[in-house]
């Protein structure tokens, strides 16, 4: 076979190809398992010895140069027709804006509030959202039978009555404890679940951030200068502070942290209440019982551990009256962020 005259009609076949359709039939002609290149290669073999080499490099070299020629072709049909297609199109048309999305506003005040915890040396971490029945009530000091159970009441799995969704964040307190020795210093932000009633002010899903310090002597002031460096970065180094007695099964002593309310500086208005202060977390120094569940040497270590909800935080800081509002997805209300 003349392998020049095979390239000569490949270059004939191409130019009157005017489809992709025409492309591909003359790629199969070629290329196909019955098509030239095959007879080509199937011919060698009748060849004398010394012929053989020489007849299968210029085979070989054909198969190339018709691959390349039937791909460049292909483009060139490809790009002639998006040409076209172009001329077809009105460019003075107004294009179609694409919206771009953002980070959801409790998305925004978690990663505010653990970038500043972050700054005083704390570890940021995450925990199980289905947690043990020890680790949620027992490992914090919260017996069966204690009274202040019914406060971090929570949903139960059916089929497995020992696991249920966690009540608050503080869990990963245990988790940490058993598995790390002191020094450390860590939050954890992410979503609690209780059955409360939905209002203005309670779902049964919300979303907390857990803080804990455990060291050798380790004080309550220790406690006052995190949270006030915390509470003046979020709302202003104007603010005050003030630290009121509380109960925490977890914590003793315990306090209810309130700050002055930004809308009225302090003297009384309808969002506070008349009051003057706004809640904002409760803390408190982590109890022996805590410890002892931990397996921490009795009196070895001491620590403070402080818990507060996003929701309300980011709802203080930017005058929203209603937590619904965080999870209606009424974009005209999360645009805003």
């Amino acid at each position: 076979m003349d392998i020049n005259a095979i390239q000569a009609q490949l270059e004939d076949d191409l130019s009157a190809a005017s489809s992709a359709q025409d492309i591909e039939a003359i790629r199969v002609k070629y290329l196909g398992r019955k098509g030239v290149l095959a007879d080509l290669t199937g011919a060698i073999g009748s060849l004398p010895p010394e012929e053989r080499g020489v007849f299968g490099r210029e085979v070989n070299a054909l198969k190339l140069r018709i691959t390349e020629s039937v791909s460049s072709r292909l483009n060139a049909l490809n790009i002639k027709a998006s040409i076209s297609d172009k001329k077809e199109t009105d460019i003075g048309l107004p294009g179609i804006a694409q919206e771009l999305g953002s980070s959801h506003p409790i998305v925004q005040v978690i990663e505010e509030i653990c970038g500043i915890f972050a700054r005083m040396g704390f570890s940021v971490l995450e925990g199980p959202e289905i947690e043990t029945e020890f680790n949620n009530f027992t490992g914090l000091n919260i017996p069966l039978d204690h009274p202040s159970r019914d406060a971090f009441d929570t949903f139960y799995l059916k089929d497995y009555p020992k696991l249920l969704l966690r009540s608050h964040t503080s869990p990963m307190q245990v988790r940490v404890m058993k598995n790390r020795k002191p020094p450390l210093a860590i939050v954890v932000p992410g979503r609690v679940y209780r059955p409360d009633a939905v209002d203005a002010s309670h779902l049964f899903m919300f979303h907390q951030i857990e803080g804990l310090l455990v060291d050798e002597n380790i004080k309550f002031s220790d406690l006052k200068g995190v949270l006030e460096f915390f509470a003046k970065s979020v709302f202003g180094s104007d603010i005050k502070m003030r630290f009121r007695p509380h109960f925490f099964p977890f914590t003793e002593p315990s306090a209810e942290v309130d700050i002055s309310c930004i809308m009225c500086k302090g003297k009384g208005c309808s969002v506070c209440g008349r009051k003057g202060w706004l809640e904002i977390l409760g803390a408190g120094m982590v109890h022996p019982n805590v410890f002892k569940h931990a397996g921490y040497e009795k009196g070895k270590f001491t620590g403070f551990a402080f818990g507060m909800g996003v929701e309300r935080i980011a709802m203080l800081k930017y005058g929203i009256n209603d937590i619904r509002l965080f999870f209606e997805n009424d974009l005209r209300f999360l645009k805003q962020f």
